[in-house]
């Protein structure tokens, strides 16, 4: 029986240009907010930064219009999303 050389994996990690796809921003966009320290938290995962999914998901949370979804999202902060 044949393997596949590159089995998909489905991970939680995703690359700058799938996490901006994600957020529904541009690449650029995500990079800059990420030098400014403004945008999700990020990892270096063999020297290639990753978004973890949670991360988007809290960041976008506390840009929610509604002050009870921030107050919620804001105690949320784990310290396994530390910046790199």
């Amino acid at each position: 029986m044949e393997h596949p050389k590159n089995p998909t994996v489905e991970s939680p990690y995703l690359t700058a240009a799938e996490a901006a796809a994600y957020l529904r921003l541009e690449e650029s966009t995500l990079n800059a907010m990420r030098w400014r320290k403004e945008g999700p938290n990020w990892r270096k995962h063999g020297g290639k930064v990753v978004y973890h999914r949670d991360a988007l998901d809290r960041w976008s949370r506390m840009r929610d219009s509604d002050p009870a979804v921030r107050k919620a999202s804001n105690g949320d902060m784990s310290g396994d999303d530390a910046r790199s």
